[in-house]
């Protein structure tokens, strides 16, 4: 929804103001924007009884021609008006200014809203006020800078990080001197791209979040870098060509800053809220969700039927109740029929095999790869319609697969993948898919002729109508479904979020990435939607349950057992040690099915805190999960009430005392993790 701009004609008009003099501010009740007489802004956090200056006043709105940024504005009028609007009842305020040289005129509206009070949205309108053509190139918004807090420890920086690289570096990191990050929303390689349109910087005592609130996936880059030992900065910067004749006007998009105390999680549940006013709403997962998950992706895509049905009785002794058919089944990508070589019978075959899971206590999971064809598959040759095109008219790479794009945008792919869903939950008796694939998180533009696109960029705002299609599919033909996307080590596009009701760690290279992804994706769609910590053969040792069951993780493994016919990977052997192990901590899941509590993630900094810690509430019994490579010391239990507390080792069943609420410590040591339930007496 577009912003109600007043006319130049009604802003009231003020004196030249003097050089650093604040010219106008709102507050939100937490967070006040200033400016001053260029145009320039200072964001100022207001937590509880403290007011701190965030950063210094900085360009924070400015449109770029060729080399040449345009930043100095200076003030010409304010005005001030109450709004209505998706995201609630506020307050605006609109400055106006202009830049000399090209002539431009400039208007920007801050707005404020009572249900949101740690943010602003802003959004500019440029206008060409000369009297011959301009060609822009570039627009930057809410670009801030957050200071080092004075003698404060190194880093003295964290931050969240939005981009989707090949590298699938940490979403959560400190930040150094030098650093520096685009996290462009487009295609970062051949098939990584999109995210979440939000970034977050923070120091122990407060930080700054950027972003924008537009309902679909939009191709701008939210810049982080940190230029000296003391200084960070955020944006928002997008890149296009706009011509605007005398007089012509364009708008950025509704950008906003956001301010907090601790680390991201704040900010994310902010834009959260922010999105769901505007109709982007998540969905709870069903009771099943939560079940601990054996995927037969242990024996790789030569498993054979045999493997996986063997296997089935060892999984169930050990608390296992999902059995995930991974890849391997079909006979290509982009021909989503049972291989013969597995399933001679085809229909048939698989919808046995499926019903054998059932009788023997499971659900079943099915494994797919959406959006991707194979040169010679059946979808290759019999629609090359469908393909994704380049402005060249090539084809655009999946690389893990040796496969091609299908255009998400088309009506045709989504009915076929429609029409598969219904298929496997339907015909075949599966109760749930494992959507996977690094290219389902973004797509490039598609200059296909046939697809008719208003723009290429159809195919980028796609990408959620795209799972809308499956998921709309799922629910019609089993209201119970899970539908999980594993979008593999890329920052999961909040877009996409609606339509699946388990998210899951994808591939993580370490245990800190289960925990972090963890945190993260608990702000971005909630409690009530299942989070897979994948598995624990990718954690640290292969065997870290302690991370996913800490943070409130559904449980996973892809053992091989020992027993099972045909070739295995050794590394994966379900050894005795580890047949013990994966059975103590499948009951320590059961008996407390942590994903089923609320989890408290403001209470805790993951970045400052020490040693790193997560907390749940379920019940009257609050749940503490510390890590740390060795640990010695006292550790606050917050979120208490003013209640006496035992305090329970609840994995080795140990005794730790009795603390009262609601500030409170406990005297603890220990190596790697320590797992512990506060339960009022």
């Amino acid at each position: 929804m577009r912003v109600a701009w007043i006319a130049a004609a009604l802003m009231t008009t003020i004196a030249a103001p003097a050089p650093g003099q604040t010219v106008a501010a709102l507050s939100a009740g937490q967070v006040r924007v200033e400016l001053d007489a260029h145009l320039r802004t200072r964001i100022v956090a207001i937590l509880g009884s403290e007011e701190i200056v965030v950063g210094p006043f900085t360009a924070s709105e400015s449109v770029s021609a060729g080399a040449t940024e345009i930043d100095d504005f200076a003030f010409e009028g304010r005005s001030e008006e109450r709004i209505e609007d998706r995201l609630g009842a506020g307050r605006r305020l609109t400055v106006t200014g202009r830049s000399k040289n090209p002539s431009i005129g400039k208007a920007v509206s801050i707005s404020v809203y009572d249900a949101f009070p740690r943010v602003a949205v802003v959004q500019a309108r440029y206008t060409n006020a000369g009297a011959s053509a301009l060609s822009l190139d570039q627009w930057t918004a809410n670009r801030h800078a957050i200071v080092a807090a004075g003698g404060s420890r190194r880093p003295a920086f964290w931050s969240y990080q939005s981009g989707s690289y090949e590298s699938r570096p940490d979403w959560v990191l400190p930040l150094r001197k030098g650093f520096t990050q685009e996290n462009y929303q487009g295609m970062n390689a051949s098939d990584y791209g999109g995210g979440t349109p939000i970034v977050d910087v923070w120091r122990r005592d407060v930080g700054i979040a950027v972003g924008h609130v537009e309902t679909t996936p939009r191709l701008v880059s939210l810049p982080v870098a940190m230029a000296s030992a003391s200084e960070a900065t955020v944006a928002v910067r997008a890149r296009g060509r706009w011509t605007l004749d005398p007089g012509k006007s364009f708008d950025t998009l509704r950008t906003f800053v956001a301010v907090h105390r601790g680390d991201h999680f704040a900010a994310l549940v902010d834009y959260r809220g922010m999105m769901e006013r505007q109709g982007l709403v998540m969905n709870k997962a069903p009771a099943s969700a939560f079940e601990p998950i054996w995927c037969a992706w242990g024996y790789g895509r030569d498993f054979t039927v045999d493997q996986v049905i063997g296997t089935l009785p060892v999984a169930k002794r050990l608390g296992f109740r999902w059995a995930t058919l991974d890849d391997g089944w079909q006979v290509a990508e982009g021909d989503w029929t049972p291989t013969p070589k597995k399933f001679p019978r085809g229909d048939a075959d698989m919808k046995a095999f499926v019903d054998r899971i059932h009788e023997a206590g499971f659900k079943a999971q099915l494994w797919w790869a959406p959006l991707a064809a194979d040169p010679g598959s059946a979808t290759y040759v019999t629609h090359p319609d469908w393909l994704l095109l380049g402005p060249n008219g090539s084809t655009r790479k999946i690389s893990w697969w040796d496969s091609f794009y299908l255009c998400p945008a088309d009506p045709p792919v989504r009915e076929d993948a429609a029409a598969f869903v219904k298929k496997a939950l339907g015909t075949w008796g599966f109760d749930g898919l494992k959507i996977d694939g690094q290219h389902l998180n973004g797509a490039p533009p598609c200059s296909n002729l046939a697809h008719a696109h208003a723009s290429p960029e159809d195919a980028v705002t796609g990408v959620p109508g795209f799972f809308q299609a499956i998921w709309d599919a799922a629910r019609a033909e089993k209201p119970g479904a899970v539908v999980e996307i594993c979008p593999c080590g890329t920052a999961y596009s909040f877009f996409t979020l609606p339509y699946l009701n388990m998210t899951v760690a994808s591939d993580p290279g370490s245990s800190w990435q289960v925990r972090l992804k963890g945190k993260t994706l608990k702000a971005l769609h909630g409690d009530g939607v299942a989070y897979f910590g994948d598995h624990v053969e990718q954690t640290d040792g292969g065997e870290d349950f302690a991370s996913t069951v800490g943070i409130g993780g559904v449980i996973g493994t892809n053992f091989a057992w020992p027993g099972a016919p045909g070739k295995k990977d050794p590394k994966l052997l379900l050894t005795p040690g580890r047949e013990k192990l994966w059975k103590e901590w499948a009951d320590v899941y059961q008996a407390k099915r942590l994903p089923e509590g609320e989890y408290l993630g403001r209470l805790y900094d993951i970045g400052f805190d020490r040693p790193e810690t997560h907390a749940i509430r379920k019940g009257g019994t609050l749940y503490y999960a510390f890590y740390a490579k060795r640990f010695h010391g006292a550790v606050p239990l917050r979120g208490l009430d003013a209640l006496p507390y035992r305090v329970r080792d609840y994995v080795a069943g140990r005794d730790l005392g009795r603390v009262t609420g609601p500030q409170a410590s406990l005297p603890v040591s220990f190596e790697r993790y320590l797992l512990v339930e506060a339960t009022p007496e």
